[in-house]
C-alpha cells in the first residue's frame, strides 16, 4: 500500500514511518525541510527507503504530487509555533494558532479527496467528557478531525492526551519540571486525571488503523491502562528518575501567569505551554477502553512507557537530575 506520512520530522512521524516501512508498505513523507524527514534515531536503512516530498499543507504547495496515488494519508500537523511577527487576530475572531489549524486541514483535505485517498489517519485530543469547558487547543483538534472525516468519510481519528516518549514536547516538559524545581509546586489541576500512553503503543495503534476496516469513519479514544491525576503523574516520574521532589500544592489554576512560570523554569515557549494547560484544567479521560482491543494493541504500564522514554533520552542527551 502507498503511504503518506505528514510531519515526518516530528516526533511522532519519524517513529511511525520506519514502522510503516515494516510492515511493507510504500511510504512517503511530505514535510517542509524535507533533509530532516523521517529523521528517527536509528533509522538510516529506512529513511533511505522513504519518498521525501516537499510541501505545505497551509499553502497547499505540493500537495497534490505527493498525495497522487496514495491509498492512506497520516494527518500529523500541528501548528502550535509562534505566530509570525506582526501577525494580527483573523477577522473571524479566531486565534493565529486555531485559524493556521483550520486552513491547513481544509487544504490537506480537500487535496486528499481530490486525490482519491481511502483514508485518513488524524492524531488529535482527547475531549472532556460531560459539561466541562473545552480548551481551545482540544477545540482546534476536535474542529480539524471534523474537517478530514467529513472530506474522507473512512478516516480514522485517534484521540489521545500525554504521549509518553523520548521527543513528546509534553513529557519533556513535566521532566524538565521535575528537573528543575527543588519543590513541586501544583497549582488545582494537579488534581484532574487522565491516562497518558505510551508513544510505542500509539504507534502500533495508528498503523493497524490504515488496514483494520471496521474502525473506518470512527473516532477512538485512546489512552494507557492507568488512570492517574496529574499531580501522581509528576511524583511517579519523579521517583522513576530517583530524585527526591517535595510537592506542595495551592488550591488556584491562574493559568495564564502559571503557564509563562512554568515555561521559563523549561525553557519552553509560553505559546506552546499556555494552550496545553488549558487542556490541564479538566479531566481527559477515553470514554471506553475498546480501542486498544479493536486495533489489536496490548498496552505497556505507564512506568514501563517512562522508563523506556527516559533510557532513550539518555542516548541522545544526559538527563541532569539523573
Amino acid at each position: 500500500m502507498r503511504i503518506l506520512v505528514t510531519g515526518a520530522s516530528g516526533f511522532v512521524g519519524s517513529l511511525l514511518a520506519p514502522r510503516l516501512l515494516s510492515e511493507g508498505h510504500a511510504v512517503r513523507a511530505l514535510t517542509r525541510q524535507p533533509i530532516e524527514a523521517a529523521s528517527g534515531r536509528g533509522h538510516s536503512e529506512a529513511r533511505s527507503e522513504i519518498e521525501i516530498f516537499q510541501g505545505n499543507a497551509l499553502s497547499g504547495e505540493g500537495l497534490a504530487r505527493a498525495l497522487d496515488g496514495v491509498e492512506v494519508a497520516y494527518y500529523l500537523i500541528h501548528s502550535m509555533e509562534r505566530s509570525p511577527a506582526g501577525a494580527s487576530p483573523s477577522a473571524s475572531g479566531e486565534s493565529p494558532f486555531a485559524e493556521r489549524e483550520r486552513i491547513a486541514a481544509d487544504t490537506f483535505a480537500a487535496a486528499s479527496a481530490r486525490a482519491g485517498v481511502r483514508r485518513i489517519v488524524y492524531l488529535g485530543g482527547l475531549m472532556p467528557q460531560g459539561p466541562a469547558t473545552v480548551s481551545r487547543h482540544l477545540a482546534s483538534r476536535e474542529e480539524v478531525e471534523r474537517i478530514l472525516l467529513t472530506a474522507v468519510p473512512d478516516s480514522v481519528a485517534l484521540r489521545a492526551s500525554i504521549v509518553i516518549g523520548a521527543r513528546s514536547r509534553s513529557f519533556r516538559f513535566l521532566v524538565h519540571l521535575v528537573e528543575r524545581l527543588p519543590v513541586l509546586t501544583l497549582p488545582a489541576w494537579r488534581r484532574f486525571a487522565t491516562q497518558p500512553i505510551d508513544a510505542r503503543d500509539v504507534i502500533e495503534m495508528l498503523t493497524a488503523a490504515a488496514l483494520v476496516p471496521t474502525v473506518g469513519g470512527q473516532s477512538l479514544d485512546v489512552g494507557g491502562g492507568e488512570v492517574l491525576t496529574y499531580g501522581e503523574m509528576i511524583a511517579r516520574i519523579a521517583d522513576l528518575m530517583l530524585v527526591n521532589r517535595p510537592a506542595l500544592g495551592f488550591g488556584v489554576s491562574v493559568t495564564p501567569l502559571v503557564a509563562r512560570v512554568a515555561a521559563a523554569i523549561a525553557q519552553e515557549d509560553p505559546e506552546l505551554i499556555l494552550p496545553l494547560m488549558e487542556s490541564l484544567e479538566t479531566d481527559l479521560l477515553p470514554a471506553d477502553d475498546r480501542a486498544a482491543e479493536k486495533l489489536g494493541v496490548h498496552l505497556h504500564s505507564f512506568d514501563s512507557a517512562v522508563e523506556h522514554a527516559l533510557g532513550e533520552w539518555e542516548e541522545i542527551e544526559p538527563l541532569t537530575a539523573r
